[in-house]
Protein backbone atom coordinates (compact mmCIF):
# COMPACT_ATOMS: atom_id res chain seq x y z
CA UNK A 1 0.00 0.00 0.00
CA UNK A 2 1.21 3.67 -0.71
CA UNK A 3 0.95 6.03 2.46
CA UNK A 4 2.17 9.66 2.20
CA UNK A 5 3.70 10.96 6.02
CA UNK A 6 4.07 14.82 6.29
CA UNK A 7 6.86 15.27 8.71
CA UNK A 8 8.68 11.87 8.04
CA UNK A 9 11.77 13.08 8.84
CA UNK A 10 11.00 14.19 12.41
CA UNK A 11 10.82 12.22 15.55
CA UNK A 12 7.37 10.41 15.15
CA UNK A 13 7.41 10.53 11.92
CA UNK A 14 10.45 9.01 10.95
CA UNK A 15 9.47 6.02 13.29
CA UNK A 16 6.18 5.97 11.42
CA UNK A 17 7.80 5.63 8.20
CA UNK A 18 10.17 3.01 9.64
CA UNK A 19 7.51 0.56 10.53
CA UNK A 20 5.76 0.99 7.35
CA UNK A 21 8.81 -0.03 5.24
CA UNK A 22 9.85 -2.59 7.01
CA UNK A 23 6.72 -4.34 6.49
CA UNK A 24 6.76 -3.64 2.47
CA UNK A 25 4.55 -0.43 1.92
CA UNK A 26 5.71 2.51 -0.22
CA UNK A 27 6.33 5.43 1.39
CA UNK A 28 6.44 8.83 0.87
CA UNK A 29 7.46 11.32 3.24
CA UNK A 30 6.99 15.36 3.20
CA UNK A 31 9.06 17.63 5.01
CA UNK A 32 10.40 20.97 4.39
CA UNK A 33 13.37 20.24 7.47
CA UNK A 34 12.67 23.38 8.91
CA UNK A 35 12.39 20.93 11.95
CA UNK A 36 12.72 17.80 10.34
CA UNK A 37 16.41 16.00 9.96
CA UNK A 38 17.87 14.43 6.50
CA UNK A 39 19.58 12.07 8.70
CA UNK A 40 16.64 10.56 10.44
CA UNK A 41 15.02 9.66 6.44
CA UNK A 42 14.49 6.01 6.00
CA UNK A 43 16.69 5.82 2.65
CA UNK A 44 13.51 3.30 1.12
CA UNK A 45 11.33 6.34 1.33
CA UNK A 46 10.42 8.92 -1.55
CA UNK A 47 11.23 12.01 -0.43
CA UNK A 48 9.18 15.52 -1.59
CA UNK A 49 10.94 18.34 0.09
CA UNK A 50 7.47 20.32 0.31
CA UNK A 51 5.97 22.79 2.84
CA UNK A 52 1.97 22.03 4.15
CA UNK A 53 1.46 25.41 3.71
CA UNK A 54 1.88 25.17 0.17
CA UNK A 55 -1.61 23.78 -0.58
CA UNK A 56 -1.19 23.33 -4.45
CA UNK A 57 1.89 20.37 -4.33
CA UNK A 58 -0.17 18.43 -1.86
CA UNK A 59 -3.02 16.83 -3.82
CA UNK A 60 -0.49 14.59 -6.57
CA UNK A 61 1.60 13.46 -3.76
CA UNK A 62 -1.51 12.22 -2.19
CA UNK A 63 -2.88 10.82 -5.25
CA UNK A 64 -3.06 6.89 -4.92
CA UNK A 65 -2.04 7.09 -1.20
CA UNK A 66 -4.29 4.60 1.05
CA UNK A 67 -3.88 6.86 4.10
CA UNK A 68 -1.91 9.93 5.45
CA UNK A 69 0.11 9.97 8.49
CA UNK A 70 -0.33 13.66 9.55
CA UNK A 71 2.85 14.41 11.85
CA UNK A 72 4.05 17.59 10.53
CA UNK A 73 3.81 20.72 12.66
CA UNK A 74 6.01 23.22 14.72
CA UNK A 75 6.14 21.87 17.87
CA UNK A 76 7.16 23.05 21.52
CA UNK A 77 4.42 24.47 24.13
CA UNK A 78 7.24 27.91 24.64
CA UNK A 79 8.04 28.37 20.93
CA UNK A 80 4.20 28.83 20.36
CA UNK A 81 4.31 32.01 22.39
CA UNK A 82 6.98 33.42 20.86
CA UNK A 83 5.90 32.80 17.17
CA UNK A 84 2.23 32.16 17.22
CA UNK A 85 1.67 33.67 13.65
CA UNK A 86 4.07 30.58 12.55
CA UNK A 87 3.19 27.76 14.98
CA UNK A 88 -0.57 29.09 13.78
CA UNK A 89 0.16 28.59 9.84
CA UNK A 90 2.17 25.82 9.83
CA UNK A 91 -0.03 23.74 12.81
CA UNK A 92 -4.00 24.92 11.36
CA UNK A 93 -3.48 26.23 8.21
CA UNK A 94 -1.11 23.42 7.52
CA UNK A 95 -3.37 20.77 8.73
CA UNK A 96 -6.48 21.98 6.81
CA UNK A 97 -4.80 22.28 3.80
CA UNK A 98 -3.17 18.34 4.44
CA UNK A 99 -7.06 17.39 5.04
CA UNK A 100 -8.62 18.87 1.55
CA UNK A 101 -5.71 17.35 -0.45
CA UNK A 102 -6.45 14.21 0.97
CA UNK A 103 -10.56 14.80 0.46
CA UNK A 104 -9.56 15.98 -3.22
CA UNK A 105 -6.96 13.11 -3.98
CA UNK A 106 -9.04 10.49 -2.69
CA UNK A 107 -7.57 9.40 0.01
CA UNK A 108 -9.13 7.09 2.32
CA UNK A 109 -7.92 7.82 6.02
CA UNK A 110 -5.58 10.48 7.61
CA UNK A 111 -4.70 9.98 10.87
CA UNK A 112 -3.37 13.07 12.86
CA UNK A 113 -0.79 13.26 15.57
CA UNK A 114 -2.67 15.47 18.65
CA UNK A 115 -1.78 16.91 21.67
CA UNK A 116 -2.80 15.93 25.51
CA UNK A 117 -2.00 19.62 25.83
CA UNK A 118 -5.25 20.31 24.55
CA UNK A 119 -6.48 19.18 27.67
CA UNK A 120 -5.26 22.29 29.62
CA UNK A 121 -4.71 22.52 33.26
CA UNK A 122 -6.91 20.04 35.09
CA UNK A 123 -6.60 18.97 38.62
CA UNK A 124 -8.43 15.18 37.90
CA UNK A 125 -6.49 12.86 36.86
CA UNK A 126 -6.40 10.31 34.47
CA UNK A 127 -7.23 12.41 31.88
CA UNK A 128 -9.84 11.01 29.33
CA UNK A 129 -11.10 12.26 26.21
CA UNK A 130 -14.65 13.17 27.45
CA UNK A 131 -13.06 15.98 29.39
CA UNK A 132 -13.59 19.38 28.07
CA UNK A 133 -10.72 20.76 26.36
CA UNK A 134 -9.37 24.00 27.89
CA UNK A 135 -5.82 24.70 25.79
CA UNK A 136 -4.66 27.90 26.97
CA UNK A 137 -0.75 28.07 24.85
CA UNK A 138 -0.53 28.64 21.41
CA UNK A 139 0.82 25.08 20.46
CA UNK A 140 -2.54 23.58 22.49
CA UNK A 141 -5.19 25.86 20.81
CA UNK A 142 -4.07 24.63 17.33
CA UNK A 143 -3.99 21.38 17.94
CA UNK A 144 -7.00 21.19 19.77
CA UNK A 145 -8.16 22.99 16.04
CA UNK A 146 -6.32 20.64 14.11
CA UNK A 147 -8.64 18.10 15.54
CA UNK A 148 -11.78 19.93 14.99
CA UNK A 149 -11.33 20.08 11.39
CA UNK A 150 -10.69 16.68 11.14
CA UNK A 151 -13.90 15.94 13.05
CA UNK A 152 -15.16 18.69 10.05
CA UNK A 153 -13.58 16.62 7.21
CA UNK A 154 -15.51 13.14 8.91
CA UNK A 155 -18.80 15.04 8.90
CA UNK A 156 -18.69 16.69 6.05
CA UNK A 157 -16.14 15.77 3.36
CA UNK A 158 -16.34 11.91 3.33
CA UNK A 159 -12.64 11.71 4.64
CA UNK A 160 -12.12 9.17 7.25
CA UNK A 161 -10.05 10.58 10.31
CA UNK A 162 -8.57 9.74 13.62
CA UNK A 163 -6.75 11.94 16.13
CA UNK A 164 -4.04 10.37 18.45
CA UNK A 165 -3.52 12.78 21.38
CA UNK A 166 0.19 12.18 22.45
CA UNK A 167 1.28 12.47 25.41
CA UNK A 168 5.27 13.13 26.25
CA UNK A 169 6.95 11.48 23.43
CA UNK A 170 10.60 10.64 24.10
CA UNK A 171 13.08 7.83 22.66
CA UNK A 172 15.46 7.73 19.49
CA UNK A 173 15.75 10.94 17.96
CA UNK A 174 14.26 12.64 20.39
CA UNK A 175 15.04 16.26 20.29
CA UNK A 176 17.79 17.34 22.70
CA UNK A 177 19.44 20.59 24.35
CA UNK A 178 21.29 20.63 21.14
CA UNK A 179 18.42 21.23 19.07
CA UNK A 180 17.82 24.90 21.43
CA UNK A 181 16.17 25.66 24.48
CA UNK A 182 12.44 24.01 23.46
CA UNK A 183 13.89 20.38 23.25
CA UNK A 184 11.70 17.54 25.22
CA UNK A 185 12.96 17.38 29.39
CA UNK A 186 14.78 13.74 28.67
CA UNK A 187 16.39 14.70 25.49
CA UNK A 188 17.88 17.87 27.42
CA UNK A 189 18.98 16.15 30.41
CA UNK A 190 20.46 13.06 28.19
CA UNK A 191 22.36 15.94 26.32
CA UNK A 192 23.54 17.88 30.01
CA UNK A 193 24.52 14.47 31.25
CA UNK A 194 26.90 13.90 27.94
CA UNK A 195 28.28 16.92 27.95
CA UNK A 196 29.42 16.80 31.78
CA UNK A 197 26.31 19.50 32.69
CA UNK A 198 23.85 19.66 35.22
CA UNK A 199 20.60 18.88 34.45
CA UNK A 200 18.35 21.89 34.45
CA UNK A 201 15.26 21.24 36.61
CA UNK A 202 12.04 23.20 36.14
CA UNK A 203 11.09 24.61 38.78
CA UNK A 204 11.42 22.43 41.44
CA UNK A 205 11.25 18.83 39.67
CA UNK A 206 7.60 17.67 41.28
CA UNK A 207 5.52 18.02 38.43
CA UNK A 208 4.56 15.22 36.75
CA UNK A 209 4.23 13.59 33.33
CA UNK A 210 2.83 10.22 31.47
CA UNK A 211 5.79 9.30 29.37
CA UNK A 212 5.00 7.40 26.41
CA UNK A 213 8.30 5.89 23.76
CA UNK A 214 8.22 6.51 20.24
CA UNK A 215 7.96 2.65 18.89
CA UNK A 216 4.35 3.10 21.19
CA UNK A 217 3.17 5.81 19.55
CA UNK A 218 4.00 4.91 15.48
CA UNK A 219 2.80 1.53 16.25
CA UNK A 220 -0.67 3.22 17.77
CA UNK A 221 -0.79 5.44 14.54
CA UNK A 222 -0.57 2.04 11.99
CA UNK A 223 -3.58 0.68 14.12
CA UNK A 224 -5.08 3.78 13.66
CA UNK A 225 -5.05 3.66 10.36
CA UNK A 226 -5.93 0.26 9.67
CA UNK A 227 -9.34 -0.47 12.54
CA UNK A 228 -12.76 -0.53 11.62
CA UNK A 229 -13.53 0.81 14.70
CA UNK A 230 -12.65 4.37 14.15
CA UNK A 231 -12.64 6.94 11.11
CA UNK A 232 -15.13 9.59 12.21
CA UNK A 233 -13.11 11.75 13.52
CA UNK A 234 -12.44 10.11 17.06
CA UNK A 235 -10.09 11.39 19.61
CA UNK A 236 -7.72 8.67 21.69
CA UNK A 237 -4.91 9.32 23.83
CA UNK A 238 -1.67 8.12 23.39
CA UNK A 239 0.09 7.46 26.98
CA UNK A 240 0.53 5.03 29.66
CA UNK A 241 -1.51 5.36 32.39
CA UNK A 242 1.44 5.87 34.45
CA UNK A 243 3.60 8.94 35.42
CA UNK A 244 6.68 10.15 36.92
CA UNK A 245 8.01 13.68 38.13
CA UNK A 246 11.26 15.48 36.93
CA UNK A 247 13.15 14.63 39.61
CA UNK A 248 12.53 10.96 39.26
CA UNK A 249 13.22 11.05 35.53
CA UNK A 250 16.61 13.41 36.94
CA UNK A 251 17.48 10.33 39.84
CA UNK A 252 17.20 7.46 36.77
CA UNK A 253 19.25 8.97 34.57
CA UNK A 254 22.05 9.63 37.23
CA UNK A 255 23.60 12.66 37.90
CA UNK A 256 23.82 16.09 39.49
CA UNK A 257 20.93 19.13 38.97
CA UNK A 258 20.25 22.56 39.06
CA UNK A 259 16.46 24.29 39.35
CA UNK A 260 15.59 26.94 36.75
CA UNK A 261 12.68 29.29 37.10
CA UNK A 262 9.43 27.91 35.58
CA UNK A 263 7.91 28.06 32.58
CA UNK A 264 4.43 29.85 31.59
CA UNK A 265 1.63 27.70 31.08
CA UNK A 266 3.03 24.38 31.85
CA UNK A 267 0.45 21.77 33.88
CA UNK A 268 1.64 20.57 37.04
CA UNK A 269 0.58 17.07 36.09
CA UNK A 270 -0.66 14.78 32.91
CA UNK A 271 -1.89 10.95 33.12
CA UNK A 272 -3.75 9.58 30.53
CA UNK A 273 -6.65 7.19 30.52
CA UNK A 274 -5.55 4.70 27.74
CA UNK A 275 -9.10 2.48 27.79
CA UNK A 276 -10.39 3.71 24.53
CA UNK A 277 -7.01 3.04 23.07
CA UNK A 278 -7.17 -0.59 24.16
CA UNK A 279 -11.00 -0.88 23.29
CA UNK A 280 -10.65 1.11 19.74
CA UNK A 281 -7.05 0.20 18.46
CA UNK A 282 -6.20 -2.77 20.46
CA UNK A 283 -3.34 -0.59 21.37
CA UNK A 284 -1.64 -0.25 25.05
CA UNK A 285 1.80 0.57 25.10
CA UNK A 286 4.90 -2.42 25.05
CA UNK A 287 8.12 -0.46 26.50
CA UNK A 288 8.32 0.27 30.02
CA UNK A 289 10.05 4.10 31.19
CA UNK A 290 12.38 2.48 32.96
CA UNK A 291 13.23 0.03 29.95
CA UNK A 292 13.08 2.92 27.52
CA UNK A 293 15.48 5.15 29.55
CA UNK A 294 18.10 2.67 29.93
CA UNK A 295 18.03 1.95 26.24
CA UNK A 296 18.47 5.77 26.04
CA UNK A 297 21.43 5.59 28.75
CA UNK A 298 22.92 3.05 26.67
CA UNK A 299 22.75 4.62 23.56
CA UNK A 300 24.57 8.06 24.92
CA UNK A 301 27.16 5.93 26.68
CA UNK A 302 25.74 7.19 29.95
CA UNK A 303 26.87 4.88 33.26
Amino acid sequence: MKYVVTGGAGFIGSHIVDMLISRGDEVHVIDNFLTGKRERLNPKATLHEVDIRDAKKLPPIFKGAAGIFHTAAQPRMQYSLKEPRLTNDINITGTLNVLLAARDAGVKRVVYSASSSAYGRKDKMPLSEDMRPEPIIPYAIQKRVGEQYCEMAARFYGLETVSLRYFNVYGPRQTTAVDGPYATVIGIFLEQRVQGMPMSVVPDGTQRRDFTHVTDVARANLLAMESGKVGKGEIINIGTATNFSVLEIAEMISGSWKFIESRQGEASETLADIRKAKELLGWEPKVSFKDGISELKKFHHIL
